[in-house]
């Protein structure tokens, strides 16, 4: 009796987060690797999740988790992760803010202690949180509003961030395969968010550990372009060897005794 709730908690578990590690499965639920296993072959042969070496994603990639949802989801270490990023940006800088609720949280980061920054964003949300404060000069693309999430996309937003060269692109992303494939959902986003890599001089990417792993529909580019990595939790094997491989600098933050909000 207890194996069918502990199979649909699993499952759950995935659509909320995206990727759920094996590890942290053993942990929850205080069983065997070799049980969590077993489940997990089992789930994914039944086509209710998909799974990978050290964990399992959704097995869909056309749709992304709610906006909302996204927002709550690891909110703690989403502000750790870019309370430490904001650390490498020096006073005086310009750069890029993309959208996304970790870019989101990068912001509010910002937002604290920086000067004279300048702010290129396609995100209403980060305009949002960043206007208010003299020291930093927001500048917000132009292009379709979408109602769900405040992001800015389309033609003339690519066209408005392909104006700049700026110091820094702050990216977010929906997913990283375990081939270091960086994934997203929406084409249009996607395009931006390339057009961001190609005009700044060095790109952060900041990712909670539910990305790794996680499946979407958009490749976007590849690990390599990023000129460093922050996240909470150590990277899957497969891209922990790629990043090394590649001498592209990985912080991870520990959030393990962190308060709770």
């Amino acid at each position: 009796m207890k194996q069918i709730p502990r199979h649909q908690q699993i499952v759950d578990l995935v659509k909320t987060q995206g990727y759920v590690s094996t590890d942290e499965l053993v942990e929850k639920f205080e069983v065997s690797p070799q049980t969590i296993r077993r489940d997990l072959n089992e789930l994914a042969d039944s086509n209710k999740i998909r799974r990978y070496h050290g964990g399992a994603t959704i097995p869909l990639s056309s749709e992304n988790t709610s906006y909302n949802t996204r927002k709550a989801l690891n909110f703690n270490e989403k502000d750790l992760i870019a309370e430490d990023l904001v650390k490498h940006i020096p006073d005086g800088a310009t750069l890029f803010v993309d959208i996304g609720t970790t870019p989101e949280a990068v912001a509010r980061a910002l937002n604290k202690n920086h000067k004279q920054l300048r702010v290129v964003t396609n995100n209403i949300n980060v305009a949002s949180i960043l206007f208010p404060n003299p020291e930093i000069k927001v500048i917000l693309a132009g292009g379709e509003v979408r109602s769900h999430d405040g992001g800015i996309v389309g033609e003339a937003t690519l066209d408005f961030v392909k104006q700049f060269s700026l110091d820094f692109g702050i990216l977010g992303v929906s997913g990283i395969d375990f081939d270091g494939s960086l994934l997203d959902f929406d084409y249009h986003e996607v395009r931006v968010k390339q057009a961001i890599i190609d005009n700044s001089r060095s790109i952060f990417l900041a990712v909670d550990h539910t990305k790794f792993g996680r499946n979407a529909m958009v490749k976007l580019g590849h690990i390599t372009k990023a000129h460093m990595v922050f996240t909470n939790q150590q990277p899957p094997q497969e891209i922990l060897s790629i990043l090394n491989e590649a001498s592209i600098p990985l912080e991870v933050i520990e959030t393990g005794n962190m308060p709770s909000r």
